[in-house]
């Protein structure tokens, strides 16, 4: 499977008053490194959206186990992939590593979505394309 690797330098904004990042901002990280998966896969988001007809693919679970913290001024490596693709959903793990230690892992499920057509206000599940589950097997 693909694999993404992103640099991300922690902020002073991330930490909390002890200097450590405040736990929600690693939710954050690996929703954009979700993104970046996705790009580094051959589809920028906001084309993806338009080429497949979707409103995204929002997540419907997460969790995170937390075995280092991560400080201001520090550089970790996230490392992205998607672990399983299902009909409608998939799943995405993340590995934050400081050096060569793992410090936080992150996973996602997330579902591929459209607009509802019984429900303008609403969205509905659809089949993940078969082009983009071939696009991450190709890694």
């Amino acid at each position: 499977m693909l694999k993404n690797t992103h640099t991300q330098t922690i902020e002073w904004g991330d930490c909390d008053p002890a200097g450590i990042v405040f736990y929600p901002r690693y939710f954050a990280y690996f929703d954009a490194c979700t993104g970046k998966l996705f790009a580094r896969a051959g589809f920028d988001k906001f084309a993806m959206l338009k080429q497949f007809n979707i409103v995204g693919f929002p997540m419907v679970d997460t969790r995170s186990k937390f075995y280092i913290p991560s400080h201001f001024g520090e550089e970790v490596i996230i490392e992205s992939t998607v672990t399983e693709f299902r009909r409608s959903s998939f799943d995405v793990h993340h590995r934050l590593m400081k050096g060569d230690d793992l410090a936080v892992e992150g996973f996602e499920t997330r579902v591929w979505v459209g607009q509802d057509p019984d429900n303008l206000d609403g969205i509905k599940s659809q089949p993940i394309p078969q082009e983009v589950i071939d696009a991450f097997q190709r890694g």
